[in-house]
């Protein structure tokens, strides 16, 4: 008969537990240094006792308040949890720990105390890992991180969360070995901490007209004042976010403080509007930088911001600030010429740097995202590289700290799946494969340059997640990725490994209540030729782990009988091909539809009479015959990005019998991306004289705000011709992407 003990964690949730056997040491994430299994297990009881010495007292106190709510049984024999301080002599990184586990001692060995809590989030994680909590492997483990910084950052001014949830979100952090919670406070959609010398911060300012930030964005973006009965937001006291500065800082995280300048402050100039450049509110949203009551304001709020956060960064945005005010503003250009600024960039650099001399002053340091370069680097800053890694590769270049943000592998604002399928999301597509194959130093740094590589971070920007539910469905499990990112040495990363060791990690979010993304059913399937055998190599894969995955290759709907896939499998011309997992409970899942293609344009020469845009250069003249067809996501690199009309040739080497040729384009209005009005083809023997253009008209609604693909098909009959030209009409002048031509 199984043994049922129901326990109540530190987050509040209640929990039966079975007793059965117990989890490896092996399955921790982030992945330690080494681990080396022994025989039995420890047994933990009420009366176990935890002995330290005075200088790791808060690691005593982590553990004890995580065992108490356990109803372990006492014991006469009893055990015991030791923390030992390393000594000089032994070689232990700053945040390393050594974990030692037998039948009836642990010793946690720590050069300080930050090793020690990280050592005992090891510990706990362990054992939310056991179906039977009270019993946990023996064996040794030791570690210490590859980054020092380990971030994850929460947006709570487009949607606020209560003080419960920031904590919950906190002991997940802690659990995972982040250890920088980067907070962010202020923004336009609400200012969230309050502030004693500007009340109407937020008495005004923390209060919208619309509950979720989508429908306020759409609207006149309007505020109302704390108390009125339509208003949505709130704020954080003083008091609130001092608790959790020690909460966190008793689980070894620190709390970075964002408050945006000098853009994304709408919300300031309607409770302070003579800080801005019309002296109105509603108008703009920078601050006024040659108006030196600006700078009055922005001391007073660090003052009491420091005075409440320790942390040796404070964070002040500094990204997408529009400067156009400013052209416009006489105090501005004023200070432009009494500072001989030559730009507009340059006066936002003197913005920032005036900010850096005053946090430098009370022993702290300025950490901004990637547009505080534009005009020049102030001394001490450190950089949040988000637009890509150019600004990071830049600043490291020049001897500044960089902690790596690139939207397109941290941003966990972005959808993990196909759209349909999801809740609605910003846009996007980062599914957690591509966050851990993430290597946050870029090669094209010299090694002496690679030591400024501080560490990464996720992002949650929540314009699109309304409630802490769905907090927890975009950051788990890809969080549990990335912390294996900042942590693990790169030789030791293994994506297959990885997924291995996760799959007893869905045990431990279940028991902690976390609304994590669920491992999608759909195969996904990729296609590369293979010009040898003049076919194309087709690989399945799945989310979920060692998934049985049937498929067909005549177009009919997979069974449990339809073939296995074990390798990869070669198909030649145009092949329909459907492919479904099939789970342990016989369910066939929804099938997978790909349309394989290997055409006679794959390995070709094009001749682009109009330049794709340079920020989205997929595999540059390669792309459009590679024989790679893309994905859901235009940033795969496989998608040619236009802004411009679309006018290529190819060259088929030699006059070529042509039957069907077709071009595939994207379409999600969200991020201005759309079809093209039409597409021509036309041919041509000799390059210079090409027949009159078969035109294809788009019949894809442009107000179609679903993820849409379309090919842009002709067929046709006797036609030969050694050149086929494509046009396409970018009517919109928003982004054309296409991925592949092809021709049969």
């Amino acid at each position: 008969m199984k043994n049922i003990i129901t326990i109540f964690l530190c987050l509040s949730v209640q929990i039966t537990i079975y007793a059965q056997n117990s989890t490896s040491l092996n399955n921790i994430i982030p992945r330690p240094l080494s681990v080396t299994e022994t025989k039995g297990v420890f047994t933990f009881y009420k009366n176990t006792s935890i002995e330290n010495p005075s200088s790791l007292l808060n690691a005593k106190k982590l553990l004890e308040s995580h065992l108490q709510n356990y109803a372990f049984p006492t014991t006469k024999a009893g055990s015991e949890i030791e923390f030992v301080q390393a000594s000089e002599k032994e070689k232990m990184a700053k945040e390393g720990y050594k974990i030692a586990i037998t039948p009836t001692l642990i010793t946690i060995t720590a050069k300080n105390i930050q090793g020690a809590l990280l050592a005992t989030n090891t510990l706990v994680q362990i054992q939310l890992l056991q179906n039977n909590a009270q019993q946990i492997p023996c064996g040794v483990i030791v570690d210490s991180p590859r980054f020092e910084y380990r971030g994850m950052h929460l947006d709570v001014s487009r949607n606020f969360y209560s003080i419960s949830f920031i904590k919950k979100y906190i002991d997940l952090m802690a659990l995972y070995k982040y250890n920088t919670f980067h907070w962010h406070l202020t923004d336009g959609p609400g200012w969230r901490l309050k502030i004693n010398s500007y009340p109407k911060l937020t008495s005004i300012g923390a209060f919208r007209t619309h509950n979720d930030w989508k429908s306020w964005w759409n609207s006149e973006r309007k505020y109302l004042s704390e108390g009125d009965p339509n208003a949505y937001g709130g704020y954080y006291t003083q008091e609130q976010a001092k608790d959790i500065v020690a909460y966190a800082g008793a689980r070894g995280i620190t709390v970075i403080p964002e408050i945006e300048m000098p853009g994304h402050s709408n919300e300031v100039f309607v409770a302070y509007p003579e800080l801005s450049c019309s002296g109105k509110p509603y108008v703009n949203d920078v601050f006024c930088s040659g108006n030196e009551a600006s700078f009055e304001f922005i001391e007073k709020v660090l003052t009491e911001v420091m005075a409440i956060f320790p942390s040796k960064y404070i964070h002040i945005g500094g990204d997408e600030a529009g400067k156009d005010d400013w052209k416009k503003c006489p105090k501005c250009q004023l200070r432009m010429k009494n500072e001989s600024l030559k730009n507009e960039e340059e006066l936002q650099s003197y913005l920032v740097k005036r900010v850096e001399k005053f946090l430098n002053q009370h022993n702290r340091n300025l950490l901004g995202w990637d547009e505080i370069l534009e005009g020049g680097l102030t001394p001490k800053a450190t950089v949040m590289s988000w637009r890509g890694e150019k600004g990071g590769i830049q600043a490291a270049m020049e001897n500044h700290d960089v902690i790596m943000t690139p939207g397109g592998e941290t941003y966990f604002d972005a959808y993990q799946n196909i759209p349909s399928t999801q809740p609605e999301a910003i846009g996007g597509y980062l599914p957690m494969k591509r966050v851990y194959n993430y290597e946050p130093v870029p090669s094209v740094l010299p090694k002496e340059k690679q030591k400024f590589v501080k560490g990464t971070q996720a992002q949650l920007w929540t314009e699109y997640i309304p409630i802490s539910n769905h907090v927890e469905y975009m950051a788990y499990p890809r969080a549990i990725a990335l912390s294996e990112v900042a942590w693990t040495q790169k030789e030791n990363k293994n994506f297959d490994g990885f997924l291995q060791r996760l799959q007893s990690h869905y045990l431990l979010l279940q028991k902690l209540n976390v609304n994590y993304y669920h491992p999608s059913t759909l195969v996904e399937v990729f296609s590369t030729p293979d010009l040898a055998v003049q076919k194309n190599k087709i690989n399945f894969t799945s989310e979920i782990y060692n998934a049985d995955i049937r498929y067909t290759l005549d177009g009919s709907i997979p069974t449990v009988n339809s073939l296995k896939y074990e390798q990869p499998i070669y198909v030649g011309g145009e092949t329909t091909i459907k492919a479904a997992v099939i789970t342990n409970d016989g369910v066939v899942h929804e099938s997978t539809t790909y349309a394989a293609n290997y055409h006679k344009a794959i390995g070709k020469k094009v001749k682009y009479n109009t330049h794709w845009d340079n920020s989205y250069p997929a595999q540059t003249e390669s792309t459009l015959t590679n024989g790679i067809i893309g994905s859901i996501t235009y940033s795969d690199k496989q998608w040619l990005g236009y802004t411009t009309n679309f006018d290529i040739v190819v060259d088929m080497d030699t006059v070529t019998s042509l039957n069907k040729i077709g071009l595939r384009f994207m379409q999600y209005i969200g991020a201005g991306v759309y079809m093209p009005k039409w597409i021509n083809y036309s041919f041509s023997n000799d390059g210079i004289n090409f027949t009159t253009p078969i035109k294809v008209e788009n019949d894809v609604p442009d107000n179609d705000k679903k993820l849409s693909f379309k090919t842009f098909e002709i067929k046709l009959n006797n036609t030969s011709a050694r050149y086929i030209r494509v046009q396409a009409d970018n009517a919109r002048r928003q982004f054309l992407f296409t991925d592949e031509v092809l021709v049969n």
